[in-house]
């Protein structure tokens, strides 16, 4: 640990180093390691004529000492690199998120590289003052936060606004994983339902008298109905005049939302008291867009594989679930059970309006028949 590693870490000669490339080096290294390079560091860097500042040394002791004391946070570290002046605050005031270095695309990295530039144009034209950030000056720390916010927030020449530049990227590498675990679980659930030595059949009569009955649901107002259509994405558009369609169409949504709740009933008061509990509809399409795909695939296997007349309950299903041998697991705790009961509740509840299983929660033939089925649809890219 010496002048070399720090300007080979940061890319930089010694003349150009900042406060934050000597943090991220001291960081780079062990702790004790680093506290015992500090002052032939700190000498080497009066000697090429970039001191940098008294505080700056100071803090770097005391961050140095409590790591290697073991009561520093990685939120400690982390505020104390920000400190430097040049470092982009991980979590503005406005959420904005910075991804882990690790984890940003080359968007993110453009950009985050960018604000580095930036905030060292700042420091060198005097408006950022990193000692009184190294010393906790709240006035400075707002200060900085604000000039980053507006940064994040100010287009480009080339018309790109950072923030959203960034938050975009993320959302694609999310819908592309997204995207990538719903066709290996639409695999899978082809493969398990083609290898049962029973094909699952459509009872006669009953997919028409449940879609009839759903039609009759769907057509009032309040819970389940609003639930209902929002998973199937009937509040946008028309409900097919096919019954078989129609209820094929709002059980997959049971396993893919496709809409959110319409707020043309909403009060503004709910949407203002944070503190409040959600309504019983918002909480169930949370619980519906919280369950992994590895669980939906896990559970409607086991009950493919039992057939109707298996008992499908909200504590059946997270039991299935823990125990399947479809998909890569831990060993569930008992918290795990209970959260994966938990949202099975508001799945097993809506199944019930549907005929998907009885009024004692065991599995129905149209159930049996319908829900690989209704999975498929979900998964499957026609269905988006």
């Amino acid at each position: 640990m010496d002048m070399d590693f720090v300007c080979a870490h940061a890319g930089r000669p010694v003349g150009a180093i900042t406060r934050r490339d000597v943090a991220r080096a001291l960081l780079a290294v062990p702790s004790g390691v680093a506290l015992v390079a500090l002052p032939d560091l700190r000498r080497a860097m009066m000697a090429a004529g970039n001191p940098l500042s008294l505080p700056f040394w100071e803090s770097a002791k005391a961050t140095l000492s409590s790591i290697e004391a073991g009561v520093a946070t990685v939120g400690d570290v982390q505020r104390w690199v920000e400190s430097t002046g040049t470092e982009p605050i991980l979590m503005t005031p406005s959420f904005f998120v910075w991804p882990e270095e690790d984890e940003r695309g080359p968007v993110a990295a453009e950009m985050f590289g960018r604000l580095v530039a930036y905030l060292e144009e700042r420091v060198e034209a005097g408006e950022i003052d990193p000692d009184a950030l190294a010393a906790g000056d709240r006035t400075a720390r707002g200060a900085y936060e604000e000039l980053q916010e507006r940064w994040l927030g100010t287009p480009l020449a080339d018309g790109r606004v950072p923030g959203f530049a960034v938050s975009d990227e993320q959302d694609e590498e999310s819908f592309a994983i997204w995207d990538e675990e719903e066709a290996f679980a639409l695999a899978e659930l082809q493969r398990i339902v083609a290898g049962l030595p029973t094909q699952p059949e459509l009872p006669a009569g009953e997919l028409d008298a449940a879609a009839a009955r759903l039609r009759a649901l769907l057509a009032q107002p309040g819970y389940p109905a609003n639930v209902l259509r929002a998973c199937a994405g009937f509040e946008d558009s028309p409900m097919p005049d096919d019954d078989g369609e129609l209820w094929l169409a709002v059980a997959a949504g049971i396993a893919g939302p496709i809409a959110d709740l319409s707020e043309s009933g909403d009060l503004l008061e709910e949407f203002v008291d944070l503190d409040g509990e959600l309504s019983l509809e918002d909480a169930t399409l949370a619980n519906l867009c919280a369950i992994q795909h590895a669980d939906w695939l896990a559970g409607v296997a086991a009950l493919a594989r039992l057939g109707p007349g298996v008992l499908a309950s909200p504590e059946r299903m997270a039991r299935l679930i823990s125990e399947s041998e479809d998909i890569d697991v831990d060993e569930h705790d008992v918290d795990d059970l209970n959260a994966t009961e938990s949202l099975f509740g508001s799945v097993v509840s809506l199944w019930g309006y549907l005929g998907i299983v009885d009024k004692d929660e065991v599995l129905t033939p149209l159930g049996w028949w319908g829900l690989p089925k209704a999975l498929e649809r979900a998964w499957s890219p026609a269905a988006e």
